[in-house]
């Protein structure tokens, strides 16, 4: 029994763990020249989608491995570096780095007649290997195609500055004394704005639609330790609502006091944005809320409320598009179509083929990704078997219906979890 982990991440790490405490033979293949994935980008001075100013959104004691805590010394949300370098050492302390591969690039999977997989690989020299793998865990993330609007808004071709993705964002001292444009609301979007207000003679942030911004700590505890809390699981999922709106409702009042659109549907009810930062830099005159985008003429952007300003630089914090381009085309999903994965994890018509890290909680995925790698572990030691295609498909669209009930469909959409009851649902599998 063979396996290909693809991708040494948080994700790929946990995977390459769960196989080696079961003895399982494994090479994890990573195209970067160390292990760590987005965290270690900043350091590297790579592009990528992590930025010289991020930090976690969760707390240390969530986001560690079980077993292997982070330093005690570090803070509580620790910056970029600190987490690239925990996994370094992770990656060390459990015996994983014999068996990754660095500066290996997987340009194409591919399975055959007998279910078996085929992965080539090219080296950092180019040269190109072939090698054949029972199963195959896709573990690389889903950051790294940028998706800008299409089209851009009218006039974008005119325009005098730079349009950038967030994709292409390192540090705020690179737009010292330019007037810059922020497009969007979620995590990037906010992290990117407050760090530009404190380089930038000018940082607005344009928002088509309102998002629900939460504190990172509410009543002096992280967000993500308050959800852990057993008083708080145990209310029921309107009581949690009901609390959150409530509290949020007295750490920072309507969002619309900031100049920022009220968020069109309750919280939980869409991806929410965790910042301390955002509105005090908005209080403090930093950053200007604007409107959408409603067309470009030369330096100056215009916004649909008629106002406009004179901008150097546009950075679009729109996402990414879930793109695997060394899979199959419409695996795990097709364009703009939902994410069709069993429990989240396994591509029903692919035996062998499972997905890790590829889902989207409120909080700290570590421990999400630890219990998907231990499942998959299981199902290739066969200690766990799998239902027929049409069993899991069913499972799926089941899943998929309560997302839609909820969020409504779309590929993003289709990700979110619920780190409480997902957890039960891998373990109780």
């Amino acid at each position: 029994m063979s396996v290909c982990v693809i991708g040494a991440g948080l994700s790929g790490m946990a995977a390459a763990y769960a196989l080696r405490e079961r003895g399982i033979d494994f090479v994890c293949l990573e195209k970067a020249p160390d292990v760590g994935g987005i965290w270690r980008m900043p350091g590297a001075g790579e592009p990528g989608p992590a930025y010289q100013a991020l930090h976690l959104n969760s707390a240390r004691q969530l986001t560690e491995y079980a077993g292997f805590p982070m330093p005690s010394w570090l803070p509580l949300y620790p910056r970029h570096s600190d987490v690239a370098a925990y996994l370094r050492s992770f990656a060390e302390s459990a015996g994983l780095l014999p068996h990754i591969e660095l500066r290996t690039q997987v340009v194409d999977v591919r399975q055959g007649a007998d279910e078996a997989w085929t992965v080539t690989s090219r080296d950092a020299g180019g040269v190109e290997t072939v090698r054949g793998f029972d199963q195959v865990i896709v573990a690389s993330g889903h950051h790294s195609v940028p998706a800008l609007p299409n089209p851009l808004p009218p006039g974008a071709e005119s325009f005098t500055g730079t349009i950038l993705h967030s994709m292409d964002y390192l540090d705020g001292r690179d737009f010292a004394g330019q007037r810059v444009v922020v497009v969007g609301l979620g995590a990037s979007a906010v992290d990117i704005a407050a760090d530009l207000s404190r380089h930038a003679a000018q940082t607005v942030i344009s928002v088509r639609r309102g998002l629900h911004i939460v504190p990172k700590q509410l009543y002096g505890m992280s967000v993500d330790l308050i959800a852990e809390a057993p008083w708080f699981t145990g209310k029921s999922f309107e009581e949690q609502r009901r609390f959150v709106e409530e509290a949020l409702m007295v750490a920072r009042g309507r969002l619309s006091d900031y100049g920022l659109p009220e968020p069109d549907h309750p919280v939980f009810s869409s991806a929410v944005t965790i910042s301390d930062e955002i509105l005090s830099r908005i209080r403090h005159g930093a950053v200007t809320p604007r409107p959408a985008i409603a067309a470009l003429d030369g330096d100056r952007v215009s916004f649909t409320d008629g106002t406009s300003v004179e901008a150097d630089a546009i950075v679009y914090c729109t996402g990414f598009h879930m793109a695997f381009p060394f899979l199959p085309a419409g695996c795990p999903a097709g364009p703009q179509g939902p994410v069709e994965l069993y429990r989240r994890i396994v591509a029903p018509d692919r035996p062998g083929l499972f997905f890790l890290g590829l889902i989207r909680p409120v909080g700290s995925i570590t421990r999400l990704v630890e219990a998907q790698a231990r499942w998959v572990a299981r199902v290739v030691t066969g200690d766990v078997a799998l239902p027929p295609a049409d069993v899991m498909h069913k499972e799926i669209d089941g899943y998929l219906g309560g997302i839609a009930e909820r969020y409504g469909l779309s590929t993003g959409s289709s990700v979110q979890v619920d780190v409480g009851s997902y957890l039960r649902e891998l373990q109780d599998a």
